[in-house]
């Protein structure tokens, strides 16, 4: 069924939260927000669900409601524990659903972080204009699950909607017995007289939602029940038991399973295709030319994708230069070009430079990284002449419902989004090419709903990749300390070209997104400066787990060691010094990772070990990482995490983004690359592309910190510190300095 349309826009502000006054599909949804006039109740009551922006009560109980994509960090569990903690609910007792597409979903957080400042130097007027900016993620559509921003964007918004719940079920119940709302309280998912009576929120929803709730704030820290603790995983059961539905689990009636092939040179042609060979595959039934490609329909996925296979195709050339080499050699052109910003310039770097006796310079060269999910690019499609019903795994179902219609001539009103598990996402799924790719096929057989699988290979040769990354470094040390930092920092931009397909209007301006890592860090040299080159590339570039700071924490950290080493200095003491003054929190991440890996003492034979430090997303994050020589070959030991996100809400879910974060980031640092030959990508599967194993992962200690007054992100910041880490400690054991990723191009590593 279609979507309803969000009512008038305008700017959403914490005293405008009221109760949702509608009741629906015999339930009651609260947390509806209010800005000049109420929005539109996202739910379409004919589809039978009691669906709403955070809570719904109906007979059964409650339902919490996310409008964020559970991809295996833990989001939906925190945010639902936001409701519930307010609510007063048993949280074994707690259900939790993915809400519609629906800009009452909106991410504010996400627009707030795009300020061109550095975040931890931003004050309280800058936080103001950010908050005003934030808003406008409505006016976007910007319903996205990314950018480490759930967490902060939910925090103030569901504890008010959940208060606010609270207060008007009391106010019903105070109504009904007669009494005032001052003598009840909650407990239990109840409320509670005086003498122990219990009245069954089920019982009391229809009549509070007549009403708007008082005006309430959320409960004290010190009140909490379940925030600040390691609470069950909501999805985790499911997920052990083989119950939890992913995109590629959807089984609908009649399905058919299709698998697309499109070209190899990205963004390419297709100039003429044979299907015969595909249709003498068992099971393939038609094959459906897409201009650019085909895709192969069969009774089942294997077949679908051998017959995608089998068709013979003959591919035009790629837009872009046709090899690695080609492709950074455009990369290094951007030099010479006008820069498109310069975020930082403390003091005067050109002369510092000119005058220094010494000068230390250096170039890092970073490749392009594929996301690399577990579950391949899917997506299940129904289409009929009026509307289109999608089942993606997504990070941005407003962004799907948008692209899917455009691509079959469609309203995004007559488009319904479902969003099961994500098998992962990691950034690749803010994209919407494989929802757009299930439309057209799905409408190509109206009234037949088709699943479109990627194979692995064609998911891996069809990613929206981290871009390859160039920078040319110059430092001046003395006395002990760096009295000069130069970054140039040359590649494509992911921010311009994701913004312009996820927006639909041109992105200009400083590019944040391409410098952030490096120009922001808290780090007090006098003379700094950071300039961003944009090189002019067709490859297709998409947001990849920490984004600028992926890249620029390793060429940052990287260089930063060198400075360090330039000056005889202890790497960790180096870093220490330069903190400014007003980062407290900066220098006590650095100060617990320093006791944590007890970085004074003596290392063992053999064994190196690294530091890095990076904040982004709003997290300062301090790793050391540890290596050691085994005949020749290098292991990853240990690794620790230092990290503050001003308050952990869930402990044991900041413990596993972290970790996880590292994990993805030592295994880019060691194997991951994206090459090209002849236009097209090289990497087909995971032989080609590894990452780190069991066996191979370090033995990882984290310990967080909570003295940041605001909250930060935690699902990206863990990845930044981990690649400049290792290198550094690769540096320690072995003298040489790695300034190009994979590592394993020039040390061996133990596999």
């Amino acid at each position: 069924m279609a979507r309803r349309k969000s009512g008038k826009l305008g700017r959403i502000t914490r005293r405008s939260l009221l109760v949702g006054s509608v009741a629906v599909a015999g339930g009651v949804a609260f947390g509806v927000w209010k800005i000049r006039q109420p929005v539109a109740n996202p739910l379409n009551p004919e589809q039978g669900a009691t669906l709403n922006p955070f809570v719904i009560i109906d007979r059964d109980g409650v339902t919490l409601v996310t409008g964020r994509a559970e991809m295996g960090q833990g989001t939906q569990t925190t945010l639902a524990a936001m409701l519930a903690e307010e609510l007063d609910l048993d949280w074994d007792s707690v259900r939790v659903i993915h809400g519609p597409a629906d800009a009452a979903y909106y991410n504010g957080a996400l627009l707030e972080a795009g300020l061109p400042v550095a975040e931890y130097a931003m004050r309280d007027w800058q936080h103001s204009v950010a908050g005003v900016v934030g808003d406008m993620g409505k006016l976007f559509g910007l319903q996205i699950t990314g950018g480490s921003s759930a967490m902060r964007d939910g925090y103030e918004r569901l504890r008010h909607a959940g208060a606010s719940a609270r207060e008007a079920l009391k106010a019903a119940a105070a109504e009904r017995l007669g009494t005032t709302p001052d003598t009840l309280r909650t407990e239990g998912g109840a409320v509670v007289t005086a003498d122990g009576a219990r009245l069954p929120y089920a019982e009391l929803a229809e009549a509070a939602a007549q009403r708007p709730a008082p005006e309430v704030a959320p409960r004290d820290p010190s009140q909490w029940r379940l925030l600040g603790k390691a609470l069950p995983r909501h999805d985790m059961l499911a997920k052990v038991t083989g119950t939890a539905t992913f995109g590629s689990d959807i089984r609908l009636p009649g399905m058919k399973f299709a698998s697309p092939r499109m070209s190899p040179r990205l963004g390419g042609t297709m100039r003429s295709h044979d299907p015969e060979p595909a249709l003498a595959v068992p099971g393939v039934e038609r094959v459906i030319d897409l201009g650019t490609g085909i895709a192969v329909v069969a009774s089942n996925s294997w077949a679908a994708m051998r017959g995608a296979e089998a068709v013979e195709i003959e591919w035009g050339p790629a837009p872009y230069p046709p090899t690695t080499d080609a492709i950074f050699e455009r990369i290094a052109d951007a030099f010479d070009g006008r820069r498109n910003s310069r975020l930082r310039d403390d003091g005067d770097v050109e002369r510092t430079l000119e005058q220094a006796e010494s000068v230390v310079e250096a170039e890092y060269r970073l490749p392009f990284l594929a996301h690399a999910t577990m579950e391949p690019m899917n997506a299940t499609a129904l289409f009929t002449d009026d509307a289109l019903e999608l089942w993606t795994p997504n990070q941005t179902p407003l962004i799907q419902a948008r692209l899917a219609a455009e691509a079959v001539g469609l309203d995004p009103e007559q488009v319904t989004v479902h969003t099961p598990f994500l098998g992962g996402g990691f950034g690749r799924r803010l994209e919407a090419d494989y929802s757009v790719l299930a439309a057209r096929i799905a409408q190509a057989m109206p009234g037949t709903p088709v699943q479109v699988v990627w194979s692995r290979e064609e998911d891996m040769t069809h990613d929206f990749y981290r871009p390859g990354i160039l920078a040319r470094m110059r430092g001046v040390v003395a006395n002990g300390r760096a009295e000069a930092f130069e970054a140039r920092i040359a590649g494509p931009s992911v921010t311009h070209q994701a913004g312009r397909r996820m927006i639909g209007l041109p992105l200009g301006g400083p590019d944040k997104g391409h410098v952030e890592g490096a120009f922001d860090q808290p780090y007090r040299i006098a003379n700094y400066r950071v300039d961003g080159h944009h090189a002019d590339l067709d490859i297709p570039l998409g947001f990849w787990r920490s984004v600028g700071s992926s890249h620029n924490g390793f060429i940052h950290e990287c260089f930063i060691d060198e400075l360090a080493h330039a000056a005889g200095r202890d790497p960790m003491d180096f870093r220490l010094d330069m903190i400014r003054p007003e980062s407290t929190v900066a220098a006590r991440v650095l100060e617990a990772v320093r006791d944590m890996s007890d970085w004074d003492t003596a290392k063992a034979p053999d064994t190196g070990r690294g530091v890095a430090f990076t904040w982004s997303f709003g997290t300062p994050v301090a790793e050391v990482v540890e290596v050691r020589d085994e005949n020749g070959r290098i292991r990853i030991t240990r690794a620790w995490i230092a990290c503050d996100m001003g308050r952990a809400l869930d402990p044991g879910i900041v413990r596993a983004q972290m970790e996880s974060g590292l994990i993805y980031g030592l295994s880019a640092a060691v194997s991951g690359k994206i090459t090209f030959e002849d236009g097209m990508v090289t990497e087909r599967n995971f032989p080609d592309y590894d990452v780190l194993r069991m066996h191979t992962a370090p033995i990882i200690e984290t310990r967080i910190l909570e003295n940041q007054s605001r909250l930060g992100g935690g699902g990206e910041p863990g990845t930044p510190p981990s690649m400049p880490a290792l290198a550094n400690a690769v540096f320690d054991l072995t003298g040489q300095r790695a300034r190009s990723l994979p590592l394993d191009q020039q040390f061996d590593f133990v596999t």
